[in-house]
């Protein structure tokens, strides 16, 4: 297993962008508690500071597709330079003026969140031309998904080290301007600024116009709302038995069995179609989510469980990212893998605000519910939708193959991140 990915690695260009676009969302990563801390230090109540921190995530979540779509017509480093100096400005003036006046912090947290450069999705629009072969993209996209969960775990311990070493405002500065410096290194990198998007048809929708990828979109809005019941429930359960710490085992086993599943996932050739391997991994996701409504008694058990829980995550994102490949129309990679970005967020959001009335209701054990709840929803949108899946495209005209075919293009002389 880990010849294939050090083999990976050492393909030229690899490292670097996995790298840069890890360090370079860490802004986006760590926004929801840097802004808290710093409201809450600014003499904020806990109310405006979640309400600043949704701000951001709003205004970040309506941003990233519509930059994605500006980055498939325009190139990477032309919107994305840009966007991350305007987003690490913004969030350097709220560092400097504070919560007061009230206005001008939202105005800077909302264009700080509207010009969050879609790193992710600008890095799976490269793999195809750096690595080539679909074998090599598909571990690519496994190990994506992997390294995602380093941001959810490295990225709050960031901010707490800056904030006990400096201060909450200092956090801002700093996570930024290293956001800044880990998206140049992307996008001024021989892969981004030779990657063009596939010549596109003029439609409002963009990338939505695909039925496939609406189909996606819908599943996993459901599954964002599964993780973030999990997180808010995990909290709960730990209160309930009067240890803060449980929750972070919790969170940390549904995090490592993510992690242990996305390498092991992405460290073998998946023969077959995609939306049937997606479909059968969703499946085990939804599966894994239920048991938690049990709420043993015992923290290893339950810890277990979690760990569990989170096999099947990192897999069904990758498959996912795989079939988004096949389905978006011709130059919307970049937007397609944005809007993926953005659902994501949005359930997890969706299922943070849910599942607290469920939980006052019938504690956490209800919380864990509203989880194993979504997981099958999640399925039931694969399910009503597969014949719309089987049919890569999903949208009128000739929209047939793969995306790696189909929207990478790089100027003359350049081919798999190499010159001819």
């Amino acid at each position: 297993m880990a010849t294939g990915y050090l083999e990976l690695l050492r393909s030229r260009h690899v490292l670097r962008l996995l790298t840069g676009t890890l360090v370079g969302r860490l802004p986006h990563g760590t926004a929801a508690l840097a802004i808290v801390l710093f409201a809450r230090a600014e003499g904020g109540g806990y109310t405006l500071a979640g309400l600043l921190s949704g701000l951001h995530g709003l205004a970040t979540a309506i941003g990233q597709p519509l930059l994605g779509r500006l980055v498939d017509v325009y190139g990477q480093p032309r919107v994305m330079v840009p966007a991350a100096l305007v987003s690490a400005a913004a969030m350097g003036l709220l560092a400097a003026v504070g919560i007061e006046p009230l206005p001008l912090a939202c105005a800077a947290i909302l264009v700080a969140g509207l010009t969050t450069p879609p790193l992710e999705g600008g890095l799976r629009a490269l793999w195809s031309s750096v690595l080539g072969d679909s074998e090599r993209v598909h571990r690519a996209y496994a190990l994506d998904a992997v390294a995602q969960e380093l941001i959810f775990a490295g990225g709050p311990l960031a901010v707490m080290l800056l904030v006990a070493m400096w201060s909450e405002g200092a956090a801002l500065l700093v996570i930024n301007a290293v956001g800044v410096l880990g998206a140049l290194s992307v996008l001024l990198s021989g892969p981004s600024r030779r990657w063009r998007g596939a010549a596109r048809e003029a439609h409002w929708l963009g990338a939505l116009r695909s039925r496939g990828l609406l189909a996606l979109l819908g599943c996993f809005f459901f599954v964002g709302g599964a993780l973030g019941a999990i997180s808010v429930a995990a909290v709960a359960y730990a209160d309930a038995r009067g240890d803060e710490l449980v929750a972070t085992y919790l969170l940390s086993a549904l995090g490592g069995g993510a992690l242990i599943g996305g390498l092991c996932y992405g460290a073998r050739h998946w023969p077959g179609v995609p939306e049937r391997r997606l479909a059968l991994l969703v499946t085990a996701l939804a599966l894994g989510y239920l048991p938690l409504a049990l709420v043993p008694a015992s923290v290893p058990v339950m810890t277990l469980l979690l760990g569990v829980a989170g096999i099947f995550l990192a897999p069904a994102l990758a498959c996912a990212f795989v079939v988004i490949d096949r389905h978006a129309p011709t130059g919307t990679v970049t937007e397609a893998f944005s809007w993926m970005v953005t659902t994501f967020g949005v359930g997890a959001a969706v299922g943070t605000a849910v599942v607290g009335p469920a939980i006052e209701w019938g504690e956490d054990a209800a919380g864990f519910a509203v989880a194993g709840g979504s997981g099958l929803l999640a399925l039931a949108v694969l399910a009503a939708t597969r014949r719309v899946l089987a049919a890569p495209g999903g949208v009128p005209g000739p929209v047939a193959g793969s995306q790696n075919d189909r929207n990478a293009v790089l100027e003359p002389g350049f081919r798999s991140g190499h010159r001819a």
